[in-house]
């Protein structure tokens, strides 16, 4: 369904990043998984080729330095000789604080990575899919980027600027074939979000077990008091490859656990 496609996959090396991948690289996509370091994207590559025979591509970068974007594109375009057809922006970060203990540093973190990685992949990927006449931009945003939380102030506030963005891009490109959407996770089970459960049974008492259902009931829907897993998001973004209507808005998909 995906052959003769690229996609790239920031936040690659694990959790919903890499069940994205796997999911694209199943397809027939060719694959390129980045994060800050080589070591955990680079079993995702070499595993991904493996099992599915396709190639795959391993790049690190650091997306909230607009350089380091800059090189990982061009990284990938001379590892697969082709531009990139399907970018998820997936590379995040999750820390909790009340507003007055939220540092400058807390605060810029999360707009940095959050919301400017969103930014300088996207601005990056765009003018090949434009000229192209195809593409997709996909970004995992939060349903914390739809309502807010106590103590992440600083995570919603990026999450609410990655929706933003979303939207006025969709609508400023829809008509060049290039669709913007994203997706908003609840409470997915992650290496972050198991983080997070271990901060909440330190500072409340609760037990792991009771943390993650006060988590779980945060989220809408279908999935509300239950916990799934990363499938159910890369599933809503290999669905998200299929939309050809030009003008896209936002997917606003809920699954367990916050991204």
């Amino acid at each position: 369904m995906l052959k003769n496609k690229t996609a790239l996959i920031t936040g690659g090396g694990r959790g919903i990043g890499k069940a994205i991948a796997d999911a694209f690289a199943r397809e027939g996509a060719r694959v390129a998984v980045a994060a800050r370091t080589l070591e955990q994207v680079k079993e995702v590559a070499d595993l991904l080729a493996g099992k599915y025979g396709v190639q795959t591509h391993a790049c690190v970068c650091d997306v909230s330095n607009s350089a380091s974007v800059e090189s990982m594109f061009q990284d990938v375009c001379k590892a697969f000789d082709t531009d990139v057809d399907i970018l998820v922006n997936n590379a995040g970060v999750a820390e909790s604080a009340t507003l007055v203990n939220t540092t400058d540093e807390l605060w810029n973190k999360h707009l940095a990575i959050n919301l400017s990685g969103t930014f300088y992949c996207t601005r990056a990927a765009l003018p090949a899919m434009v000229e192209r006449g195809w593409g997709r931009i996909i970004n995992i945003a939060s349903i914390a980027g739809k309502t807010g939380a106590p103590y992440i102030a600083a995570y919603s506030a990026s999450k609410h600027g990655v929706m933003g963005l979303t939207r006025s891009l969709a609508l400023e490109v829809g008509a060049s074939g290039v669709t913007v959407n994203a997706i908003c996770p609840g409470y997915v089970e992650t290496d972050m979000v198991a983080k997070g459960i271990e901060r909440i049974t330190k500072r409340t008492g609760l037990s792991a077990e009771a943390a993650k259902e006060s988590l779980s009931q945060l989220n809408e829907c279908v999935f509300a008091s239950s916990l799934v897993s990363n499938a159910r998001v890369n599933d809503a973004a290999a669905e998200w490859t299929q939309v050809t209507a030009g003008y896209t808005t936002v997917s606003m998909v809920s699954c367990s656990m916050r991204k």
